[in-house]
Protein backbone atom coordinates (compact mmCIF):
# COMPACT_ATOMS: atom_id res chain seq x y z
CA UNK A 1 0.00 0.00 0.00
CA UNK A 2 1.73 3.17 -0.93
CA UNK A 3 0.84 6.71 0.09
CA UNK A 4 0.24 9.40 -3.01
CA UNK A 5 2.87 11.36 -4.70
CA UNK A 6 2.89 14.69 -3.40
CA UNK A 7 3.88 18.02 -5.73
CA UNK A 8 7.01 18.43 -3.52
CA UNK A 9 10.07 16.96 -4.27
CA UNK A 10 11.01 13.27 -3.38
CA UNK A 11 13.45 12.94 -1.12
CA UNK A 12 13.54 9.13 -0.75
CA UNK A 13 11.47 6.27 -0.13
CA UNK A 14 10.54 4.52 3.29
CA UNK A 15 9.75 1.26 3.85
CA UNK A 16 8.19 0.30 7.47
CA UNK A 17 8.48 -2.88 9.44
CA UNK A 18 7.09 -4.41 12.75
CA UNK A 19 10.12 -5.54 13.83
CA UNK A 20 14.04 -5.32 13.57
CA UNK A 21 14.74 -8.81 12.39
CA UNK A 22 12.75 -7.61 9.20
CA UNK A 23 14.51 -4.11 9.29
CA UNK A 24 17.79 -6.13 9.54
CA UNK A 25 16.84 -8.59 6.84
CA UNK A 26 15.82 -5.39 4.39
CA UNK A 27 19.12 -4.03 5.08
CA UNK A 28 20.89 -6.48 3.59
CA UNK A 29 19.03 -6.99 1.35
CA UNK A 30 18.95 -3.63 -0.25
CA UNK A 31 23.24 -3.76 0.15
CA UNK A 32 23.06 -6.94 -1.77
CA UNK A 33 20.91 -5.10 -4.43
CA UNK A 34 23.39 -2.52 -4.79
CA UNK A 35 21.88 0.49 -2.40
CA UNK A 36 24.18 2.74 -0.54
CA UNK A 37 22.45 5.38 0.40
CA UNK A 38 20.50 3.82 3.27
CA UNK A 39 19.08 5.04 6.32
CA UNK A 40 17.14 3.10 9.58
CA UNK A 41 15.03 4.38 12.10
CA UNK A 42 14.17 2.51 14.81
CA UNK A 43 12.74 3.04 18.49
CA UNK A 44 16.07 2.44 20.40
CA UNK A 45 19.61 1.98 18.81
CA UNK A 46 20.59 -1.32 17.42
CA UNK A 47 23.92 -2.40 16.88
CA UNK A 48 23.64 -4.59 14.76
CA UNK A 49 22.13 -2.25 12.12
CA UNK A 50 24.62 0.40 12.89
CA UNK A 51 27.15 -2.14 11.57
CA UNK A 52 25.11 -2.90 8.35
CA UNK A 53 24.61 0.08 7.45
CA UNK A 54 28.46 0.65 7.02
CA UNK A 55 29.05 3.69 9.72
CA UNK A 56 32.42 1.61 11.41
CA UNK A 57 34.03 4.74 12.07
CA UNK A 58 33.53 8.04 13.56
CA UNK A 59 35.39 11.10 13.53
CA UNK A 60 34.02 12.21 16.71
CA UNK A 61 37.85 10.87 18.46
CA UNK A 62 40.03 13.17 16.09
CA UNK A 63 37.64 16.00 17.20
CA UNK A 64 38.53 15.49 20.84
CA UNK A 65 42.17 14.77 20.11
CA UNK A 66 42.58 18.35 18.58
CA UNK A 67 40.51 19.54 21.07
CA UNK A 68 42.80 19.06 23.40
CA UNK A 69 46.01 19.42 22.38
CA UNK A 70 44.59 22.62 21.14
CA UNK A 71 43.63 23.17 24.54
CA UNK A 72 46.73 21.94 25.95
CA UNK A 73 49.19 24.49 23.82
CA UNK A 74 46.46 27.22 24.34
CA UNK A 75 46.84 26.70 28.39
CA UNK A 76 50.92 26.29 28.14
CA UNK A 77 50.84 29.31 26.32
CA UNK A 78 48.51 31.54 28.20
CA UNK A 79 50.42 31.30 31.11
CA UNK A 80 54.30 31.49 29.51
CA UNK A 81 52.65 34.41 28.10
CA UNK A 82 51.76 36.05 31.16
CA UNK A 83 54.85 34.77 33.20
CA UNK A 84 57.54 35.71 30.89
CA UNK A 85 56.54 38.71 28.18
CA UNK A 86 53.67 40.50 29.57
CA UNK A 87 54.34 40.88 33.31
CA UNK A 88 57.46 38.80 34.23
CA UNK A 89 58.26 38.55 38.13
CA UNK A 90 61.45 37.21 39.54
CA UNK A 91 60.19 35.57 42.99
CA UNK A 92 63.41 33.74 44.97
CA UNK A 93 65.34 33.29 41.91
CA UNK A 94 63.23 31.18 40.04
CA UNK A 95 63.44 31.00 36.10
CA UNK A 96 60.00 32.83 34.60
CA UNK A 97 59.41 29.76 32.25
CA UNK A 98 58.89 27.28 34.92
CA UNK A 99 56.71 24.30 33.02
CA UNK A 100 56.32 22.56 35.76
CA UNK A 101 54.37 24.96 38.02
CA UNK A 102 52.20 25.10 34.72
CA UNK A 103 51.05 21.98 34.39
CA UNK A 104 47.77 21.69 36.47
CA UNK A 105 46.29 24.78 34.45
CA UNK A 106 47.50 22.91 31.09
CA UNK A 107 46.12 19.79 32.14
CA UNK A 108 42.43 21.55 32.80
CA UNK A 109 42.42 23.26 29.77
CA UNK A 110 43.15 20.31 27.84
CA UNK A 111 40.01 18.55 29.62
CA UNK A 112 37.98 21.52 29.06
CA UNK A 113 38.74 22.11 25.42
CA UNK A 114 38.47 17.89 24.59
CA UNK A 115 34.86 18.22 26.42
CA UNK A 116 34.15 21.16 24.45
CA UNK A 117 35.44 20.09 21.32
CA UNK A 118 33.51 16.30 21.80
CA UNK A 119 30.10 18.35 22.52
CA UNK A 120 30.26 20.61 19.70
CA UNK A 121 31.31 18.22 17.42
CA UNK A 122 29.03 15.58 18.43
CA UNK A 123 26.28 18.10 17.19
CA UNK A 124 27.83 18.72 14.13
CA UNK A 125 28.90 15.40 12.84
CA UNK A 126 25.43 14.80 13.97
CA UNK A 127 23.74 17.54 11.66
CA UNK A 128 21.98 19.06 15.02
CA UNK A 129 19.97 20.75 15.91
CA UNK A 130 17.54 19.93 13.14
CA UNK A 131 14.35 21.16 14.12
CA UNK A 132 12.83 19.39 10.82
CA UNK A 133 13.72 16.34 8.46
CA UNK A 134 11.75 15.39 5.52
CA UNK A 135 10.75 11.86 6.99
CA UNK A 136 8.10 13.87 9.44
CA UNK A 137 6.08 14.43 6.45
CA UNK A 138 5.20 10.75 6.57
CA UNK A 139 2.28 10.20 8.14
CA UNK A 140 3.19 7.13 9.95
CA UNK A 141 6.72 7.94 11.19
CA UNK A 142 5.11 9.20 14.56
CA UNK A 143 5.50 4.93 15.10
CA UNK A 144 9.38 4.76 15.19
CA UNK A 145 9.31 6.10 18.24
CA UNK A 146 6.69 3.54 19.67
CA UNK A 147 6.75 0.11 17.98
CA UNK A 148 7.82 0.49 14.51
CA UNK A 149 10.93 0.08 12.41
CA UNK A 150 11.34 2.08 9.04
CA UNK A 151 14.09 1.86 6.41
CA UNK A 152 14.36 5.13 3.33
CA UNK A 153 16.56 4.71 0.24
CA UNK A 154 17.27 8.40 -0.81
CA UNK A 155 16.52 9.40 -3.89
CA UNK A 156 20.13 10.28 -4.68
CA UNK A 157 20.82 6.88 -4.67
CA UNK A 158 23.09 5.61 -7.96
CA UNK A 159 20.92 2.69 -8.64
CA UNK A 160 17.46 4.93 -6.75
CA UNK A 161 14.20 4.34 -9.66
CA UNK A 162 11.74 5.56 -8.35
CA UNK A 163 9.65 2.51 -9.83
CA UNK A 164 12.15 0.00 -9.56
CA UNK A 165 12.68 1.11 -5.83
CA UNK A 166 9.12 0.91 -4.77
CA UNK A 167 8.73 -2.70 -6.58
CA UNK A 168 11.98 -4.12 -4.75
CA UNK A 169 11.01 -2.32 -1.63
CA UNK A 170 7.23 -4.18 -1.72
CA UNK A 171 9.08 -7.20 -2.62
CA UNK A 172 10.77 -6.97 1.26
CA UNK A 173 6.99 -7.59 2.63
CA UNK A 174 6.78 -4.20 4.40
CA UNK A 175 4.13 -2.88 6.37
CA UNK A 176 3.52 -0.13 3.76
CA UNK A 177 5.75 1.87 1.56
CA UNK A 178 5.57 5.70 1.53
CA UNK A 179 7.52 8.68 -0.49
CA UNK A 180 9.20 11.19 1.70
CA UNK A 181 8.53 14.17 0.24
CA UNK A 182 11.42 16.95 1.03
Amino acid sequence: MSTPATSKRPFALMAEFRSSKELLHAIREARGAGYTQLEAYTPYPIEEIWEELGHHRSWLPLVVLIGGIFGACFGFFMQYWVSVINYPMNVGGRPLNSWVAFIPVTFETTILFAAGAAVLGMFALNKLPMPYHPVFNVERFALASRDRYFLAIARWDPKYDRQATEEFLHRLAPQEVSEVAS
